[in-house]
């Protein structure tokens, strides 16, 4: 829920203005973030599965694209922390393809998960039933997967590069082995800044970030952008 200002989030909008960059600010916000930003395209942090109907308080992907959103996060761990399940972001992912969105979807281990091994256990069951319900010959829209472990999220603590690219092999392996032929797009999110960002895109196997915090400060989203560049 952040910036807390039309006026604060029209003028990060403006700053960041990059194109290659997909800016996903808070509901509020999209209509004039779409309108101030020419060169980076507009996201969503979330959307309902429903089209249409008696759902207060839910976006749907088809009012989504009438505002010019072009992306939509799925599943994120925050999302899930406050109740969402793998069988809910499952049906957002077909809203999400149905209305022409491409969706960020975000799997991940928690801090206990990933101490008792489970990281690889975890991945796969997320990825298997989040995409469950599209089916396995879905080549429509490029779906971008972000790995984004739970304990790293917001703590300064980063995963190690080395092991995020190890996730990002065994994410696409999975998919093959569930008879999918997408080949997703796999970026890095949790704790990403510009002193580590290069640490992950130099590997060929990350192929982008989902910044959090950092996405708050225009000149640290320009440095973390001018070092993907150097890696695309």
């Amino acid at each position: 829920m952040n910036p807390d200002s039309t006026g604060r989030a029209t003028k990060l909008a403006e700053e960041s203005d990059i194109e290659g960059l997909v800016i996903c600010p808070p509901f509020p916000f999209l209509k004039v973030a779409g309108k101030v930003i020419k060169k980076a395209e507009l996201g969503a942090q979330d959307l309902f599965w429903e089209e249409e109907g008696p759902y207060t308080g839910e976006v749907s992907g088809a009012q989504l694209k009438d505002l010019g959103v072009e992306y939509v996060i799925i599943g994120h761990s925050e999302r899930r922390k406050l109740g969402e399940t793998d069988e809910m972001a499952a049906k957002k992912i077909v809203a999400a393809v149905k209305t022409g969105l491409t969706p960020i979807l975000c799997v991940g281990e928690s801090k206990k998960e990933r101490a008792s091994g489970k990281t690889k256990e975890v991945l796969e069951k997320e990825v298997r039933i989040d995409l469950s319900l599209v089916a396995s010959g879905y080549t429509l829209n490029p779906i971008i997967i972000a790995y984004e472990p739970i304990w790293a999220i917001g703590t300064g603590v980063p995963d190690k590069p080395e092991n995020t690219v190890e996730m990002a092999k065994f994410i696409k392996k999975t998919l093959l082995a569930s008879g999918y032929t997408l080949n997703p797009i796999i970026i890095y999110g949790g704790s990403v800044n510009s002193k580590n960002a290069k640490d992950f895109l130099k590997h060929k196997e990350i192929e982008g970030a989902l910044v959090g915090g950092a996405s708050l400060d225009a000149e640290e989203i320009k440095k973390i952008v001018e070092i993907s560049k150097k890696y695309a």
